[in-house]
């Protein structure tokens, strides 16, 4: 049986069952699995499986207990057509991923969807209603409330930085008006609010069951996962993948594939003006700046909360790490982790200039527009020459960025989403959004 310990050594592991429901471990870790006990990723095939059946394999090949889980599930009951992501050629050795064509217009549909019908099942297993607490850049706040916001068993409660993401991404989360979601505005970060979420997740102040949707939670990465075996099975030799990076969850679910046998070779991990992740990977210091807004909403994160899984695998602790970074707010990987970072990952930085400019010549080029975050993991591959195929991940629909992108192509048509909002804007102060929560919710 697979068991989940946290990346920081706290003794007691979990179950499935229980890391459904999960949010940070009680050391302030993050939870991964045995991985002695999983699969070899390369064996899975496609066959003549639907996409959706085929990442019922993936589950279940990563942990059999999910079985009774997914098997009688709709696993993407908001997606309209097939889940099946979309291959487009650049040129002979660059393609695209899409991973927008959910129902919010974003790749973390493909995650969130399952993860939301999963975490349904479970609390009505228990007979329990779930207080889900999420911190969003952009696009995982809309992805949640889309995979909750029907459900029986759960409340939300959505935090994202006040007047720092696209007009669209926040009327996708502050549209949704019905009792059991709740969006807070912050003044403040993308990093306090998923700092808030983590206290939030830890202390539990609200005496019932409260749940993260974040990529903290494992089965996030599992849903990612399982659209790299399934973008690996398209070709028959080994790839390269360049990717949109904020809070890593997306770049770590590569390399968590790679380690498992999936025939991935370089992870380019593309960043904005908030280049924590680039600076990391250059040099293998974590030391977090001032978060800056841009034009890539997304990215703007300067602590990437995935990153400790990646830490964890690489050194085989992640506890000293964190403590240090805990106490001068910067940690250094030793050398041997160091140089197998460097191996596998590169990065890029774009600053909002560059991206404005990448998306005028995509366009030029390609006839094919992209938003601001896909256009920084296209670039990145475009100029990647290694004789190996590399595939960028379109990570978000050009509509929802459509004010950016009109001031790069001419004559394109902004896109609005008409109607009320209901949302509260708060101060950063942990009692006054815990207040609000109970007022709401309890």
């Amino acid at each position: 049986m697979v068991s989940y310990f946290s990346t920081r050594g706290h003794k007691d592991s979990l179950s499935f069952e229980d890391v459904i429901l999960s949010g940070v471990a009680p050391d302030k870790g993050l939870y991964l699995p045995d991985s002695i006990t999983l699969e070899n990723l390369t064996y899975l095939t496609q066959e003549d499986l639907s996409y959706e059946d085929f990442v019922k394999t993936i589950f279940i090949s990563l942990d059999k207990n999910s079985a009774s889980y997914v098997e009688d599930l709709s696993l993407y009951p908001g997606f309209d057509d097939s889940p099946e992501p979309k291959l487009i050629e650049l040129d002979e050795s660059t393609l695209v991923m899409e991973l927008f064509h959910g129902p919010t217009k974003s790749f973390k549909d493909y995650a969130l969807q399952p993860l939301g019908a999963i975490a349904d099942k479970r609390l009505s297993e228990l007979g329990e209603r779930g207080l889900v607490i999420v911190a969003t850049s952009g696009d995982t706040g809309s992805a949640a409330i889309e995979a909750v916001k029907d459900s029986e068993n759960i409340d939300i409660v959505v935090l994202h930085p006040s007047n720092k993401v696209s007009e669209y991404q926040r009327k996708q989360m502050t549209g949704v008006i019905k009792d059991n979601v709740l969006n807070i505005a912050i003044n403040g970060s993308y990093d306090d609010c998923q700092r808030i979420a983590k206290e939030l997740l830890q202390e539990n102040p609200f005496d019932r069951r409260i749940i993260s949707l974040n990529s903290i939670n494992w089965l996030r990465v599992m849903g990612q996962v399982a659209y790299y075996v399934w973008l690996t099975k398209q070709f028959t030799s080994p790839i390269n993948v360049a990717i949109p990076s904020g809070n890593f969850g997306n770049a770590y679910s590569a390399w968590y594939g790679r380690s498992h046998g999936l025939p991935i070779q370089n992870i380019l991990c593309s960043t904005n003006i908030n280049d924590v992740l680039k600076r990391f990977i250059d040099s293998g210091i974590l030391e977090p700046k001032e978060t800056h807004p841009s034009v890539a909403p997304s990215m703007d994160i300067q602590i990437p909360s995935s990153l400790e899984r990646l830490i964890y695998d690489l050194s085989g602790d992640a506890s000293d790490f964190y403590k240090s970074f805990s106490e001068n707010s910067k940690a250094e990987l030793d050398e041997k982790s160091y140089k197998a970072l460097k191996h596998i990952f590169s990065s890029f930085t774009f600053n909002d200039d560059e991206i404005k400019n990448k998306i005028s010549d995509l366009y030029s080029d390609f006839n094919t527009i992209f938003d601001p975050h896909t256009a920084t993991s296209v670039c990145m591959a475009l100029e990647n020459k290694n004789n190996l195929i590399t595939v960028a991940l379109s990570t978000a629909s050009p509509e929802k960025f459509s004010n950016t992108i009109s001031e790069s192509i001419k004559n394109y048509d902004e896109v609005n989403i008409e109607g009320s909002e209901e949302f509260i804007e708060l101060d950063l102060n942990l009692n006054l959004i815990t207040d609000s929560i109970k007022k709401k919710f309890i």
